[in-house]
C-alpha cells in the first residue's frame, strides 16, 4: 500500500517569520492562528470535573443530555428545526470531522470532492486521506457537468469571513439535490456574525424541510473557548448521521465522557457566548480601524473570527513587514492560490495584546 502524500503543515513555515516577530522589544503579538485565549466558562469547568470518577466507556453517539442541549442550542441561537436528538453526534473536535468526514462517508477513488476555493488547509487534506480528488470552486457554474459526490460549504469562512445568502444557499442544496451530491457545511463560526447574519444550511429557509443529503459541522472551539477540550458535533441527515455513527463505533472515535458533560452545559449558556462574542467583537474594532488606517484594505470579513486584508503585495512581503513590528500572521497562501496576496489576522489575542498591535501599526 502506498504511502498517503500530505502537504506540509503550513504553519511549520512561519519559524522565520515567528522569531522575527518574537524579537520585538515589546514582544510578540500572535495573530496567526485562531486559538482560544480567555478563560473557559466556569459553569463549563464544573461540569468536566463532576463526572471525572466515572470509569467506564462512553458513548460513541453522546449522552442523551447533550443530544438535546445542542438541539435546543441550535433552535434558540440559529433557528434550526426539525433537528432530532438522534441526528446528532459529538465529534473530537470540528478538525478530525473535517479531516475523516469523506473517508467516513464513504467516498475515496474515483469520487469528486470540492472545496472552497479559499479554504482551511484541513478540507484537501481530507479529501487526500480519502483518496479522492479535489476541486476547488465556489460557484456552481466553476464545476461544468462534473458531478460530485461531496461539496463542502464555509459560511462564515475560514479565512474569509464571507458569508454565504440564504439565496446562495439554497441554490447550492437545489442543485445538489438534482445530482444527489452530498453538501457538508462548516459552521463553525456561525455564532460570530458581526456585519452580516449568517443562516445555517440546516435553517428551514435554505431546505424547505428536508434534511436528506444535507451535513452541517458545529464546534464549542471558538464560541465557548473549548479548545483544548477537543468538542463538536455533526447533524443533519438522520441517514448520512447514522452511517457515521456505526463507522466511529468500530474505529472508536469518541468524544470523553467529561468533555460531553462540559459540551451539554455549554451549549446551555448563553449568556457565556455572548460574553465571549463581545470581546471579540471589541478587538474586531479595534484591529480593523488600525488596519484601514494604516495602508490596508479589509475584504469580506462580515463575520467570524478573523480579518481577510491585503497591502496589494505578496502575502509573505506582507507577513515579513508585519513580523518586523512584532505582529504574527498567517499568509493567505495557506488557503488556497487565490489567497497570493492577502493575509489572516486572527481576533485571537488577548485586549492587551491587540491594542499592542493597533500601536505598532500606527507607529
Amino acid at each position: 500500500m502506498s504511502r498517503i502524500s500530505l502537504p506540509d503543515f503550513p504553519w511549520d513555515s512561519l519559524a522565520g517569520a515567528k522569531a522575527l516577530a518574537g524579537a520585538h522589544p515589546g514582544g510578540i503579538v500572535d495573530l496567526s492562528v485562531g486559538t482560544p485565549v480567555d478563560p473557559v466558562p466556569e459553569g463549563v469547568r464544573a461540569a468536566l470535573a463532576s463526572v471525572s470518577e466515572i470509569p467506564g466507556y462512553p458513548t460513541t453517539h453522546g449522552t442523551p443530555a447533550l443530544r438535546e442541549a445542542a438541539v435546543a442550542a441550535l433552535v434558540r441561537r440559529h433557528g434550526v428545526e426539525g433537528v432530532e436528538p438522534g441526528a446528532i453526534l459529538p465529534t473530537i473536535g470540528s478538525k478530525e470531522a473535517v479531516a475523516w468526514l469523506p473517508r467516513l462517508l464513504g467516498f475515496g477513488p474515483g469520487d469528486l470532492v470540492v472545496i472552497p476555493e479559499l479554504a482551511y488547509p484541513t478540507y484537501e487534506v481530507g479529501v487526500l486521506l480519502a483518496g479522492a480528488s479535489l476541486v476547488r470552486a465556489d460557484g456552481l457554474t466553476q464545476l461544468g457537468p462534473q458531478r460530485p459526490a461531496m461539496l463542502w460549504l464555509n459560511s462564515p469562512s475560514n479565512p474569509t469571513g464571507r458569508v454565504l445568502g440564504v439565496d446562495h444557499l439554497r441554490k447550492v442544496v437545489e442543485w445538489a439535490r438534482e445530482r444527489d451530491v452530498v453538501v457538508v457545511s462548516d459552521e463553525c463560526y456561525l455564532a460570530l456574525g458581526w456585519e452580516s447574519e449568517p443562516v445555517s444550511i440546516l435553517h428551514p429557509s435554505v431546505h424547505d424541510g428536508r434534511l436528506d443529503g444535507l451535513l452541517a459541522l458545529h464546534s464549542l472551539s471558538k464560541s465557548a473557548n473549548l479548545a483544548s477540550y477537543r468538542a463538536g458535533f455533526v447533524t443533519g441527515d438522520p441517514k448520512l448521521v447514522a452511517g457515521l455513527l456505526e463507522v466511529r463505533k468500530h474505529a472508536g472515535m469518541i468524544v470523553p465522557r467529561p468533555v460531553q458533560e462540559a459540551m451539554t452545559v455549554a451549549l446551555a449558556d448563553d449568556e457565556a457566548l455572548a460574553v465571549q462574542r463581545d470581546r471579540y467583537a471589541r478587538r474586531r474594532l479595534v484591529l480593523r480601524k488600525a488596519l484601514q488606517d494604516n495602508g490596508f484594505e479589509i475584504e469580506h470579513s462580515e463575520a467570524g473570527l478573523y480579518l481577510w486584508v491585503t497591502r496589494g503585495e505578496a502575502a509573505m512581503d506582507t507577513v515579513t513587514w508585519l513580523a518586523e513590528r512584532g505582529i504574527l500572521v498567517a499568509p493567505g497562501t495557506f488557503y488556497g492560490p487565490a489567497g497570493k496576496n492577502h493575509v489572516r489576522i486572527g481576533l485571537t489575542a488577548t485586549d492587551e495584546r491587540v491594542e499592542a498591535a493597533a500601536q505598532r501599526l500606527a507607529q
